[in-house]
């Protein structure tokens, strides 16, 4: 008997972006046929331009239900969700037209999730600015995915080898951020960070805990967010049975962690974790001028379904040149097929 391979539903993003071109080339390796059925949801006609740039040997199948998917090699299964005027569309462009577009592909590929059409989703890039210009009032895709499945308590995981992060808070303003950090939702946050980690087939995960302040405030001389928020919620992880660490400074938790220390890291804002989490991932390439290596997973727990994706942008500067790597795609694939047998 055959290994029973999960069907992925991939949104490819940005119609104008980088998203079309990283998809086809991702769903095209056969090390992604081996492992899983992708259909890929957007539209046919971009689809088939990134395509003839790429210069890869595919044929669209066209589908409008999940259930007519041939999956076969050699065909990219296409729910086609046919939203770009060809007449407007620009590649590189921010617009209502191609936010309007990713924001649909995004909720029909829910959807199939939701209603057991696909085991897994993975996203294509969006850019925030153009959904919004098309009058979708979200700050990423995370809210979109928390919307639409009606989930209340969720939160964004970074992947990459050694490195996973968790953040208590993701898409809201620096100042912001400071008054999100509280004792329940970073133990939310630990608890949430513990069960990936269970599910991905590390047995006991040791976690450390970020501080907020520079030094995690040196005994309150920094702030007092540690002793009145972070260190409760820690000192309940721990007689919850949790092996947690901290609050630990940024600049040695990050070290600690790539080496090895800890199985993932909880972080209290946006930036915290990106960074690091991105100098380890993105590599630029002084002689070439382009981006040697993009790689790195977004995972969204809490949700009923799974949703992982890319954790780049949507790189409107090369979009349309060929130039773009699937080494983010393919990563994010091969965790939606992980998580799906947990």
């Amino acid at each position: 008997m055959s290994e029973y391979k999960p069907v992925i539903g991939i949104s490819m993003g940005d119609p104008s972006s980088i998203g079309p071109e990283v998809t086809i080339k991702a769903v095209a390796m056969d090390s992604v046929g081996d492992i899983c059925k992708p259909i890929v949801v957007g539209d046919a006609r971009v689809l088939q331009k990134a395509i003839e740039l790429s210069g890869l040997d595919l044929r669209i199948n066209k589908i409008r239900e999940a259930s007519d998917a041939k999956f076969e090699r050699g065909v990219v299964d296409v729910f086609d969700m046919d939203n770009v005027d060809f007449a407007q569309h620009r590649m590189g462009e921010v617009s209502a037209l191609s936010g309007n577009a990713a924001f649909q592909n995004v909720v029909k590929v829910i959807e199939l999730a939701m209603n057991q059409e696909v085991d897994a989703t993975v996203t294509g890039p969006i850019n925030k600015e153009s959904i919004n210009m098309a009058g979708h009032k979200f700050s990423g895709h995370t809210e979109i995915y928390a919307k639409y499945t009606n989930t209340k308590k969720y939160a964004m995981l970074l992947a990459e080898e050694n490195l996973r992060v968790i953040h208590v808070s993701t898409h809201v303003s620096l100042r912001q951020a400071c008054d999100l950090v509280r004792k329940d939702r970073i133990l939310e946050t630990i608890e949430l960070m513990d069960e990936v980690c269970r599910r991905i087939g590390i047995e006991k995960p040791r976690i450390g805990v970020a501080g907020l302040n520079p030094h995690s405030s040196d005994g309150g001389l920094f702030g007092d967010e540690e002793e009145k928020e972070i260190i409760p919620a820690i000192q309940e992880a721990k007689a919850n049975g949790f092996d947690v660490d901290g609050p630990i400074p940024s600049d040695t938790l990050f070290p600690k962690a790539i080496g090895g220390l800890y199985d993932g890291c909880v972080v209290m804002y946006h930036d915290q974790g990106h960074i690091p989490f991105k100098v380890v991932g993105f590599n630029w390439d002084k002689q070439t001028q382009r981006m040697k290596s993009v790689r790195g997973v977004n995972i969204t727990l809490g949700l009923p379904i799974i949703r992982t994706s890319v954790d780049h942008g949507t790189a409107m500067e090369i979009a349309g040149k060929n130039i773009a790597s699937p080494d983010a795609m393919v990563l994010a694939i091969e965790y939606a097929v992980k998580l799906n047998k947990t």
